[in-house]
C-alpha cells in the first residue's frame, strides 16, 4: 500500500471556522531507551502555499528522504520551533509530563521568535492534549488522530522534529561512543540492547525504562 500524502483538507475546514492561524503540532522520541523526547511545532495561516513535494510523515520517511525535504519544510512554514525535554526529566516527570514540558518550550521559542501564536488553534497529533496541562495560559488544542499521517502541517512539524533530534544523537555518537546512536537514535535495537550489557547505561539512558527492560540485567 502507498503511503497516504498528507493534505490541507482538515486545516482548511479549521480557517472556514474562522481560525486564522494554526500551530501543527508533533512529537518524535517518545518511545526511544536514550536521548531527549522532542516535540516539533510550525505555524501556517490562510495564505499557506502548495506543500512541498514529498512530504509525508516522518515515520514514513527514510533518513535521507528526511533529511532533504526538511529544509522546505522550514521554508514552507512561517515559523517553526523544536522543543526538547531531557531523559533525566522522563525518568523524574514521565513522559507525558515531559511531552508538555517539551511542547511548552516550543511555543515559547516560537514566541521568542516573532511568532504571533495566542489566538492560533492547536492541532496536536492523538487523542489526549498533554500540552495544556504544562502551559501558564491555555491553549486552543485540538487532537486528532493520525494528524501526523493527513495532515501537512503536522507531517511538516513532525519532520523538523525528527530531523532536530535525529541530528542530536549522531552527535552525541561522538560524545558517548559504543551505543550506535548515529544508527539507532536511541531506539531498541539487538545491537542497542547488546552495548547496554557491555558498556552499561549511559548519561543519556532514561534509566526507569530500561528497569522496565526484562531482557537487561539493569540494577535497580
Amino acid at each position: 500500500m502507498a503511503p497516504v500524502t498528507p493534505t490541507l483538507r482538515f486545516e482548511k475546514s479549521l480557517y472556514r471556522s474562522g481560525v486564522t492561524s494554526i500551530v501543527a503540532v508533533d512529537e518524535v522520541g517518545r518511545g526511544a531507551l536514550a536521548g531527549p523526547v522532542a516535540v516539533g511545532m510550525v505555524v501556517i495561516d490562510t495564505a499557506v502555499k502548495r506543500i512541498p513535494v514529498g512530504l509525508r510523515d516522518s515515520k514514513l520517511l527514510a533518513e535521507p528522504a528526511r533529511e532533504a525535504i526538511e529544509p522546505f519544510c522550514r521554508k514552507w512554514v512561517l515559523h517553526h520551533a523544536v522543543g526538547m525535554a531531557s531523559a533525566a526529566e522522563v525518568d523524574s516527570l514521565g513522559i507525558m509530563r515531559c511531552l508538555g514540558l517539551a511542547g511548552a518550550r516550543a511555543l515559547a521559542l516560537l514566541e521568542e521568535g516573532g511568532a504571533e501564536i495566542r489566538e492560533s488553534t492547536l492541532i496536536l497529533d492523538g487523542n489526549y492534549d498533554y500540552l495544556n496541562p504544562a502551559l501558564m495560559r491555555p491553549a486552543n488544542v485540538v487532537t486528532r488522530i493520525k494528524a501526523d499521517r493527513d495532515c501537512a502541517s503536522v507531517a511538516a512539524a513532525s519532520v523538523i522534529a525528527k530531523v532536530a533530534r535525529d541530528r542530536l544523537m549522531i552527535q552525541h555518537d561522538t560524545e558517548f561512543p559504543g551505543y550506535g546512536w548515529a544508527s539507532n537514535k536511541g531506539y531498541s535495537s539487538r545491537e542497542h540492547f547488546d552495548a547496554i550489557s557491555e558498556l552499561g547505561p549511559s548519561a543519556l539512558h532514561r534509566l526507569t525504562w530500561l528497569r522496565d527492560a526484562a531482557t537487561l540485567p539493569i540494577p535497580i
